[in-house]
């Protein structure tokens, strides 16, 4: 064998060698790298779709659930704030409108009095009004869509999930023509009384950590996701996050003693993380401790200011998943806040805890309820569980599958899964 022949057999040999120590391009391309999250868990997630693609049988079932959900998003949108019948208060159709759920007109509607004002008050009955005319509804859709479909990327690998998602987001979002102010200055307002409201945030804080957590996702190397993209998602988040801070409407919204204030943190904190400012994140976590847990969960676990409500089983659930997905945000800025106890002994186990009977159907719910549905606690209870609640963790088999199925163990932050009213 000549000289030349004897190398090219070595460089062969070597190259077969290498090819055994290191997996080619193709064989890591089915498990993405861990996506820097903020409310989930980035490498559980790529832990998960390893197992995934082992055949892991009980994830192949929740993905099924997922995909079922991907797939049927897939036909819809994208959707755009422009596209309201009549803009906000202030003119502009850029600004976001929502109108608040609970407040209904007093009278029949006429050419001098076209909304039927004075409005009054009618806590958890909801006015089917809001949902037309206003940017409420499809902004709920952009925050689910992305998310399942980003998800759903994730763990099949499908382009089309992540092209769908991308376009959704460019439009509601970017596009010039078609993007959304980074405000909530006309969120929940009342006709003939307010044309906004600090409570309004909460149509936002309630679901948008959805959003930077798809973001994060799409980022991990989704096709059809560019550069260009991830910064101007990134420079709309920092001014979202700039308004949340310095507006008299974020200020308000901050100083809630209920779930609103609860979310106010989870959102600011989340948006801190993904756009780079951690010392915020863990201050505002930090700062839940005496701020949040304290005054708004009793010695005992119940939260009065949620059992006060006529909707009491659903908010103590929904104010959980700000808690919760608030821990999980902690978690990565060094804050363990499952861990906290206060000065009367309260704690996010014990918040669980107080309503693990009415979520295993052990025992009823005593408190006021319009629309009782054992399922909203599930995630919350996956929580706890995952958290080290002994008590959660012997709950979970007993726990009622949410409609669509438990999608908990590919995406383990809590989501609340009965309707959210406002």
């Amino acid at each position: 064998m000549s000289g030349r022949s004897r190398a090219a057999a070595l460089l062969t040999a070597l190259m077969a060698f290498g090819a055994v120590l290191v997996p080619s391009a193709h064989a890591t391309a089915g498990v993405p790298k861990a996506p820097d999250t903020a409310v989930l868990d980035g490498s559980r997630l790529q832990r998960a779709k390893a197992e995934l693609d082992r055949g892991d049988p009980r994830l192949r079932r929740a993905l099924r659930d997922l995909t079922t959900r991907a797939d049927a998003w897939l036909d819809q949108g994208p959707w755009t704030v422009v596209d309201k019948p009549r803009p906000a208060p202030g003119g502009d159709v850029h600004d976001y409108l929502s109108q608040a759920p609970y407040w209904w007109p007093t009278t029949t509607p006429t050419a001098g009095n076209p909304w039927g004002c004075p409005y009054v008050q009618r806590d958890g009955l909801r006015n089917p009004e809001v949902d037309s005319g206003t940017d409420r509804q499809d902004v709920e859709k952009v925050f689910d869509s992305t998310y399942d479909l980003s998800l759903a990327w994730y763990y099949t690998g499908k382009r089309a999930y992540a092209e769908k998602a991308g376009r959704i987001l460019r439009t509601w979002f970017l596009d010039p023509a078609t993007r959304m102010n980074p405000n909530l200055d006309h969120a929940q307002f009342i006709p003939c009384k307010y044309d906004g409201r600090a409570i309004g945030i909460i149509d936002f804080s309630q679901s948008y950590t959805s959003v930077a957590d798809a973001l994060a996702i799409l980022g991990a190397g989704a096709p059809g996701w560019s550069a260009a993209d991830r910064a101007a998602m990134r420079s709309w988040n920092t001014d979202f996050l700039d308004w949340l801070k310095d507006s008299a409407f974020g200020k308000e919204e901050g100083a809630a003693a209920n779930n609103h204030g609860t979310f106010y943190d989870m959102q600011l904190a989340a948006l801190a993380y993904a756009t780079g400012d951690k010392a915020l994140a863990r201050r505002t976590v930090l700062d839940a401790r005496a701020r949040r847990i304290d005054p708004q969960i009793a010695g005992d676990g119940s939260q009065p200011q949620e059992l006060a409500r006529t909707r009491s089983w659903h908010y103590s659930t929904f104010d959980l998943v700000a808690y919760t997905r608030l821990a999980a945000i902690g978690r990565h800025v060094g804050v363990n806040l499952w861990a906290y106890r206060g000065p009367d002994g309260q704690s996010l186990f014990k918040a669980v805890d107080y309503l693990l009977p009415a979520a295993t159907g052990s025992a009823a719910w005593p408190h006021p309820e319009l629309e009782f549905h054992r399922y909203a606690a599930s995630d919350v209870v996956h929580a706890a569980a995952d958290a080290g609640d002994r008590a959660a963790q012997q709950a979970v088999r007993r726990l009622e599958a949410p409609p669509g199925g438990d999608l908990w163990a590919l995406r383990p932050a809590a989501e609340q899964l009965d309707s959210i009213a406002g």
